[in-house]
């Protein structure tokens, strides 16, 4: 059962990361649409051209095909990787909400014995994810990508300067400037906004995990856009090794 278990996870992994790496080749979509221009042009009768008048073109307008060959499979291939990145941000929120008011215990890792800042966001990511974090906050601000304050996204990890020191303090940004962390002793997992005059004067910048990191997507969302998609051939074949 684990094996099959793993198995199908890595068939879900590889084939999202296949989608991630589409976007990646966004910007040859304009040469990729003028070959296929082409390719229509020289496959079309001469005949046809040449029997086409402006009156009947404007008497027989059609909409547009959808995009065929290379622009139609990429096309489809970056909106499933969009679609499993949005679905990925939002299942990392909703499971961190799901954990308001768990009680705050320095070095916690799970709600049944309590979380910390860090501990809370390690505990989402793997449990979305399935795929591990630092233990630390200060070791999870090294990972992912830079963002901006202005650029934030639903999902991103937002770090402050609570204890005299750079990044001390993580949580799980939820959009319209709040975030979502495990604050204090004595406390519990709660809702904070950024603007509030604590937070804005300690806030020390922010990383994107989702849609960055490899296989820092949600398995839940992954699944279900991939069972949108055409299946290979081969997708069985992992089933029947021995």
């Amino acid at each position: 059962m684990q094996y099959a278990t793993f198995l199908s996870r890595r068939r879900v992994l590889v084939r999202v990361g296949a989608a991630m790496m589409c976007l990646m080749l966004l910007p040859l979509l304009p040469f990729a649409a003028h070959a296929d221009d082409e390719a229509a042009a020289l496959a079309k009768p001469a005949a046809s051209v040449a029997s086409t008048s402006p009156s009947a073109t404007a008497d027989s307008a059609v909409p547009a095909p959808p995009p065929t060959g290379l622009v139609g499979a990429m096309s489809a291939k970056m909106q499933s990787a969009a679609d499993v990145v949005l679905r990925s941000a939002q299942d990392v929120t909703e499971h961190a909400l799901d954990l308001i008011g768990v009680r705050y215990k320095f070095g916690g890792q799970s709600p049944e014995k309590g979380l910390d800042c860090s501990g809370l966001v390690k505990y989402v990511f793997e449990s979305v994810t399935g795929n591990s974090l630092p233990r630390s906050a200060r070791e999870q601000a090294k990972v992912g990508e830079k963002v901006e304050r202005d650029e934030l996204q639903p999902g991103d990890l937002v770090f402050f300067n609570t204890r005299r020191a750079a990044y001390s303090h993580v949580g799980i940004y939820l959009g319209d400037n709040e975030f979502i962390h495990a604050p204090r002793k004595k406390s519990s997992v709660k809702i904070a906004n950024l603007d509030g005059q604590y937070w804005k004067k300690r806030f020390n910048g922010a990383r994107r995990l989702i849609g960055i990191m490899p296989g820092m997507v949600s398995i839940e969302a992954a699944k279900a856009v991939l069972k949108a998609l055409p299946q290979s051939d081969d997708d069985g074949d992992d089933d029947k090794a021995p």
